[in-house]
């Protein structure tokens, strides 16, 4: 049973907090009444409906991804791969990344995935597999993402029009991100 404590420590209650907050704060500055905040908050919900439901469906896959076993399976393969553990990393995050679309996603599974791994390495040596895992995280961003909706709604652009600009540049500053990682690699 969680206490009082742990429960309005988390980041749902914060960001609740927050929203009342602003409602009051800011609502109110601005001069408006009850009826236009609630107004202005019900009018906002259905452009970011879809958004949020692909963020939870990544959310809901990462934990399929923990909870089947699927990742104990890739971090022991891993481990007996000869593969170097910034670009098992990589791999890793850029995976999960062009499976479930959500670089949270690919972020926090890579990370717990790769963290048996990291556990014989040096500070200098964790800090470069975090920032390979962040790289493979932004490759290639594509329909299951929030971000790539985001840019093509507020674009103005087409699907296809926003894979040839948006997801190519997220792929080249991922390898690019990836490759001044193993640079650093060679200097720490």
């Amino acid at each position: 049973m969680r206490t009082a404590f742990e429960v309005l420590g988390t980041p749902l209650i914060a960001l609740l907090i927050g929203v009342i907050v602003a409602m009051f704060t800011l609502g109110r500055a601005a001069g408006f009444g009850r009826a236009r905040i609630s107004s202005a908050i019900a009018d906002s919900l259905p452009p970011i409906a879809g958004i949020l439901l692909i963020v939870g469906a990544g959310g809901g896959f990462k934990q399929t991804l923990v909870d089947s076993g699927v990742g104990k399976v890739i971090g022991e393969a891993a481990q007996g791969a000869n593969v170097p553990v910034l670009v098992l990393g990589w791999l890793i995050a850029v995976g999960i990344r062009l499976a479930t679309g959500s670089a949270t996603v690919a972020t926090i599974s890579a990370a717990g995935i790769a963290a048996p791994l990291a556990a014989g390495l040096s500070p200098a040596h964790v800090a470069l597999l975090v920032l390979a895992i962040g790289a493979g995280s932004l490759f290639f961003s594509h329909v299951n993402d929030a971000g790539f909706w985001l840019v093509k709604e507020y674009l103005g652009m087409s699907v296809g029009e926003t894979i040839r600009s948006w997801s190519v540049m997220e792929a080249i500053i991922s390898v690019v991100s990836f490759c001044c990682v193993l640079l650093l690699g060679l200097v720490v």
